[in-house]
């Protein structure tokens, strides 16, 4: 329980970092992205229930970018305070993926490969 919390505050300033370096992506507050990082968990999570690790915007790869850029640009229509470009989300999707690959905000497991 912990640790999930601690993920969705590390994804939540995340968040607000990309919303201050990334044009097209705005997030009101922390609280705001706290919302935003639940919404965005729960929707990767019905897109990887629906359609396998490989479909998931938590893989990578090109098919990973582009499903975490529409789920970012989705979430906008559930979270207030949260407003997307189509440019900010796959800006977005870039810099999160980055920022992922020093400060994973999930938990990864090799036994899906």
């Amino acid at each position: 329980m912990l640790g999930a919390i601690v993920r969705f505050v590390v994804s939540a300033l995340v968040l607000m970092f990309v919303g201050l370096v990334v044009p097209g992506f705005y997030i009101a507050g922390f609280w705001t992205a706290v919302l935003a990082a639940i919404v965005i968990a729960a929707i990767g999570w019905v897109i990887e229930q629906l359609f396998g690790t490989r479909v998931s915007p938590y893989s990578r790869g090109v098919v990973g970018f582009i499903v975490a850029a529409i789920v970012i640009f989705a979430a906008q229509a559930i979270v207030p305070g949260m407003r997307v470009t189509v440019l900010g989300a796959l800006l977005a999707s870039l810099v999160i993926g980055i920022i992922d690959l020093f400060v994973p905000t999930t938990i990864r497991s090799d036994m899906h490969d």
